[in-house]
């Protein structure tokens, strides 16, 4: 960028993009320094990395005296594109499509909504901003609380397997990380090759991967965030970026670290309530002779209050439990495994008479969270005369797949426990054919196919019946066809409010 008279000086402040429309950082203070003036055409830097044609460099509009040759022609009125004013006109610009760029660059990272995206757009756009083909960032949080990933661009895994193989100290990235000397800001090595005691396994690393020049900087957020990594250009040949590519970089890496910082935090909670809720249910399934068993759990976001439990029995018997519980979040976790915890309980005493077990269920629901409901369902299971007795509690009905039936068992139509002063249903029984599997679900299955219920139950009963002969030995297998062909796409492993629970049990 050319640099503007001392009379003439133009301050833009922008906010963050995620607090107006401007999508630039904290400030775009003083963009051009004040100093003396300069010729009209100041020749840019030779031999910078050039860059993307996304962020255009302004075009001069003042163009060379044209050489002319016998009489004198007729002068001409003043053109608009001459003069000093043409260089101002020039300036602001180049500024005006910088503010564009970075307000778009910004924007396109703001709608980003998880950590690996959000790392993908810094690397896409960085690298269009500093001219490079290639890069790569480095997730590390200073608190060492993690996550911690690498993610590449236009680096295959066995690329970024090489380059952690360099020792760390001899790596920009690796400095910036370690807090190194030298790794306190950003790190141009604008000619590995040239560089004298550059570490032989990095030349060797470097001649491979085919990159002779790198560019540096650090993540950073403000607020006490601390460093949250470093990302990484490579350019094929030795090249670095100017200083108006600097610039421009150097803001929108400083948003990014802001939003990345959000992210973070968003990805560790949602960790912790996976952790807590996986905590709370069944590190694993008991094996009973004369039935297999599987199930599949996906926890929102938020946590949720679905839960699924198998518990061996007296006299060689299964009990099998799934339901839910109203809200969500912490609070609802908790609820989840206090209800689950008591169910187990009830079970291994009174475990034969299904109705029973509810009833003693929703009494303490009712005493304990008078403003919390759930719904549960309850099977107790015979496993050598394939005999199942269940009550449920406005929970959805089971599903029977096997070779010659695909059904929903018929249950009675009941109240979800804590919404009356008293709940009773009577109990079913029914008997299953050997190598038929018996589905337990929660209503989240259901509500994740974003169909009304009806149709979310036809689906699911075209999906069970749609089940390959040569995987109905497995209930594992069942249960992931099952999901697949109700919620495509990997829907079933998306974010979502909505819990899904499915428990199968295949009776040999």
């Amino acid at each position: 960028m050319l640099d503007i008279p001392s009379r003439v000086r133009v301050h833009v402040e922008t906010p963050l993009a995620a607090q107006n429309d401007m999508g630039v950082c904290d400030a775009f203070e003083q963009y051009a320094p004040v100093r003396e003036p300069d010729t009209m055409n100041a020749p840019h830097p030779p031999k910078v990395a050039g860059i993307d044609s996304t962020v255009p460099s302004p075009a001069h509009t003042v163009a060379p005296a044209p050489v002319t040759t016998g009489p004198p022609a007729v002068p001409a009125a003043p053109s608009v594109s001459s003069g000093p004013g043409a260089l101002l006109t020039d300036r602001l610009a180049g500024w005006v499509s910088d503010l564009t760029t970075l307000h778009e660059l910004t924007e396109r990272l703001a709608r980003t909504d998880t950590l690996a995206d959000a790392l993908q757009e810094l690397l896409r756009a960085g690298a269009a901003l500093v001219g490079a083909r290639r890069g790569l960032v480095v997730l590390e949080p200073a608190d060492r609380l993690g996550p911690d990933t690498m993610i590449g661009l236009g680096l295959g895994r066995a690329d970024l397997g090489h380059i952690e193989t360099v020792p760390r100290s001899a790596l920009s990235y690796g400095r910036i990380l370690e807090g190194l000397p030298g790794g306190e800001g950003e790190i141009a090595e604008p000619d590995l090759f040239a560089e004298d005691g550059l570490d032989p396994r990095h030349r060797e690393v470097a001649a491979r991967l085919g990159y002779a020049a790198s560019y540096a900087m650090p993540l950073e957020a403000d607020g006490g965030g601390g460093r949250l990594g470093a990302a990484v250009w490579l350019y094929d040949e030795p090249a670095e970026p100017g200083e108006r590519q600097r610039h421009l970089i150097g803001l929108y890496v400083r948003y990014a670290a802001e939003h990345l910082a959000r992210l973070l935090e968003v990805e560790r909670t949602r960790a912790c309530m996976r952790t807590m809720t996986e905590e709370l249910l069944p590190s694993r399934l008991p094996r009973v002779p004369g039935v297999q068993l599987a199930a599949r759990h996906r926890t929102g976001p938020r946590g949720g209050g679905d839960w699924y439990d198998a518990l061996p029995l007296p006299d060689a018997a299964l009990g099998l439990a799934v339901g839910s519980v109203t809200g969500s979040g912490p609070s609802a976790v908790a609820a989840m495994g206090r209800l689950r915890a008591s169910l187990r309980a009830y079970a291994v005493m009174e475990g034969e008479d299904p109705v029973a077990v509810l009833s003693d269920l929703e009494l303490l629901l009712r005493l304990t969270e008078p403003a919390r409901s759930a719904t549960a369902l309850f099977a107790y299971c015979e496993p050598a005369l394939r005999k199942i007795t269940l009550a449920g509690a406005g929970h959805c009905p089971p599903l029977l797949l096997g070779e010659r039936r695909t059904e929903f068992v018929e249950t009675s139509v009941s109240a979800p426990l804590g919404m009356l002063a008293c709940w009773e249903a009577p109990s079913v029984e029914l008997e299953a054919e050997a190598g038929e599997t018996v589905l337990l679900y929660t209503d989240g299955l259901l509500h994740r196919t974003g169909e009304p219920t009806d149709r979310a139950f036809s689906r699911l009963h075209a999906a069970a019946a749609g089940v390959p002969k040569s995987l109905r030995h497995d209930p594992g297998a069942i249960a992931d066809h099952v999901l697949r062909t109700l919620l495509p796409d990997g829907a079933a492993g998306q974010d979502s409010d909505e819990d899904v629970v499915l428990l199968a049990a295949r009776f040999e």
